[in-house]
């Protein structure tokens, strides 16, 4: 069957009338109106006109044999095909009844014979109208809902891509949060997620007051060394190594944390007193006293631990952490592979240590130093043959600080360069005032320590020729002081740097000799020229006189590599006297002088002093 219109162009109408004369007149006005007309006697022909081309309009009479008009409306009507199709009731029953029942059964208008010609084509085409817009209006619905039924399924498929999205995003955030909270390197929660563990740990303790904790901060022993000497994948293969280890000392409810480099942070909770935490400790310290066996190497490490006793009465979280780290410091301070506990006492310390510091920074800028001079005694000639030069700190508040309270936060800061160099500015610069005077001994010499953190400067030559030129001293009466620890450092180097200096004319000593290694092959190995021993072997020579100590043995080892010998802590006749007998070389200490400022010298040796 074609249900499609016979011309697209045309609109078709479909009279049923079993009037011939009334088929012709009606066919042949709408024809010349342009429609396409059929035409059918009864029922059976409607039928077949609908089933070949489905009308746009039928025009059907009412009175007919069989089948009448009623009859053939309510089947169009109930046939699917052609309900929607209007139907156009055209009768010579004029009674009311008759037009109601035509409504009733599906027509949409009804016109009475004998017709006007311009009534029908108006009904007609108000009809086609009616009918082009109802197919419009379907036409368009079927659109719209075939497009919301698009833009569903759009809709449908951009939420799935967005719960995809939504579910890989968070994924990521939980990737993300992972690495923001954990160490990549051992997978263990990383300081801020340890300091929020912390904070809930210092709240509950706050709450509960049968709550107690403990903070131990670790920090591993000669790391370092294991770093820079086998490499960073070696280190962090140890590093893991000692996370695990860890982690098998302590209970599963416990907080282990790397906090950052070699150091750790634990968190103990429920603990029932101090000695519990201690135990843990020493847990600890045993598990990482045993050898490290790593893939290509045995490592052996240890750890230094501060462990600090939980309180409810600190205010932030961080405060705990820092006194644990102050109580690591101490217990490194106390000889390493130990544990120390927290005392406040230490936190006192510590701020006054900071506070040291900030001012020795402040000093610094200020030029708050001053150089005072001790005297240096030939034991052949009993007279002076030359100054040390000691530095001292004027502190507007505190007044006169000695070296050895300052010279350690010096050091560590690397402010220690710059009071060294000042020193030996200021040391060079008074040599060359003194030699002015006639009192003053022909071959002074002056001697100023360089600390191994300026022993290692790249540039040191050139910093001490720069003072020379600058002082205008004659170098060969100028001797530098160093301790064992510099050629200890990096022996290549620094016998480069010993050379260099010895060109010049410039002399040096081992300073302290006794107190560090103490090996005679390094001193056999670099071009010294004296050799200074530490006051302690002078003290024990003079508390046991039947017991000169190793001494003897040092003078004349030292004399054999053609080393002058200078004794510290000269304080007696007769430590002197014993001296003289070991054909020991020179001497200083309070026999002949304490340190003095530098206009105090010159009467010191206008006084010509002999021993």
């Amino acid at each position: 069957m074609n249900y499609k219109p016979l011309n697209p162009d045309k609109k078709d109408i479909l009279i049923i009338d079993d009037t011939a004369n009334n088929l012709r007149v009606l066919s042949s006005i709408l024809t010349k109106e342009g429609y396409n007309v059929r035409k059918a006697l009864n029922w059976q022909m409607a039928l077949t006109a609908c089933q070949s081309a489905l009308p746009d309009l039928i025009l059907l009479d009412i009175m007919m044999p069989d089948v009448d008009g009623y009859e053939v409306c309510q089947r169009l009507k109930a046939w699917d095909l052609t309900a929607e199709i209007p139907v156009i009731f055209i009768s010579a029953l004029d009674d009311i009844f008759d037009k109601v029942k035509a409504f009733q059964v599906g027509g949409v208008d009804y016109i009475s014979k004998p017709f006007d010609f311009q009534e029908v084509l108006v009904r007609v085409q108000n009809q086609l109208a009616l009918r082009t817009a109802k197919l419009e209006i379907l036409t368009l619905n079927n659109e719209l809902e075939n497009r919301v039924k698009q833009r569903t399924l759009e809709l449908e498929k951009t939420l799935e891509i967005l719960q995809k999205e939504i579910a890989s995003r968070q994924q990521l955030q939980g990737k993300l949060l992972d690495m923001v909270l954990h160490d990549s390197l051992t997978g263990l929660p990383n300081r801020f997620m340890f300091s929020k563990r912390l904070e809930k740990t210092l709240n509950l303790s706050k709450q509960e007051s049968n709550y107690k904790f403990a903070v131990l901060f670790l920090d591993c022993d000669r790391f370092k060394v294991v770093n820079d000497s086998l490499g960073h994948l070696v280190g962090d293969e140890l590093l893991i190594a000692i996370a695990r280890r860890l982690q098998l000392c302590l209970r599963a409810n416990e907080t282990l944390a790397r906090l950052g480099g070699d150091e750790f942070g634990i968190i103990l909770e429920n603990v029932p007193d101090i000695d519990a935490a201690i135990q843990v400790a020493e847990r600890i310290l045993e598990q990482l006293s045993l050898s490290f066996k790593l893939s290509r190497y045995e490592v052996f490490m240890n750890a230094s631990i501060g462990i600090n006793w939980g309180s409810k009465d600190y205010e932030q979280p961080e405060y705990l952490l820092r006194d644990a780290d102050t109580a690591m410091y101490r217990a490194k301070a106390l000889g390493r592979a130990r544990y120390h506990l927290f005392d406040p006492a230490m936190y006192q310390e510590a701020i006054q240590l900071l506070d040291l510091e900030n001012d020795l920074r402040r000093a610094v800028e200020r030029q708050e130093f001053v150089v005072y001079y001790q005297p240096i005694i030939s034991l052949a000639t009993g007279k002076v043959s030359g100054f040390e030069a000691l530095v001292r700190w004027k502190h507007p508040v505190r007044g006169l600080i000695y070296p050895t309270e300052f010279i350690p936060i010096a050091e560590e800061t690397g402010l220690i360069n710059f009071i060294d160099k000042w020193v030996l500015r200021s040391a060079c610069n008074q040599l060359r005032i003194w030699q002015a005077y006639p009192a003053t001994p022909k071959n002074l010499t002056i001697s100023a320590n360089l600390s191994a953190r300026l022993f290692s400067q790249p540039n040191l030559i050139f910093e001490i020729d720069k003072i020379i030129n600058e002082t205008q001293i004659n170098p060969i009466y100028l001797e530098l002081e160093i301790t064992e620890s510099v050629i200890m450092e990096n022996n290549h180097a620094v016998k480069q740097i010993i050379q260099q200096l010895r060109d010049r004319n410039i002399k040096l000593i081992m300073d302290d000799f006794g107190t560090g290694y103490s090996s005679l092959s390094y001193l056999h190995n670099f071009p010294l020229t004296k050799l200074k021993i530490d006051q302690s072997f002078v003290k024990i020579m003079g508390e046991h006189p039947e017991n000169m100590g190793l001494l003897p043995a040092i003078i004349s080892i030292a004399e054999s590599m053609g080393m002058i010998v200078i004794a510290e802590g000269v304080e007696t006749r007769e430590q002197l006297e014993k001296l003289r007998t070991l054909n020991c070389g020179f001497a200083q200490g309070y026999l002949f002088s304490r340190p003095i400022e530098a206009d105090l010298v010159l009467n010191f040796l206008n006084a010509a002093p002999q021993w």
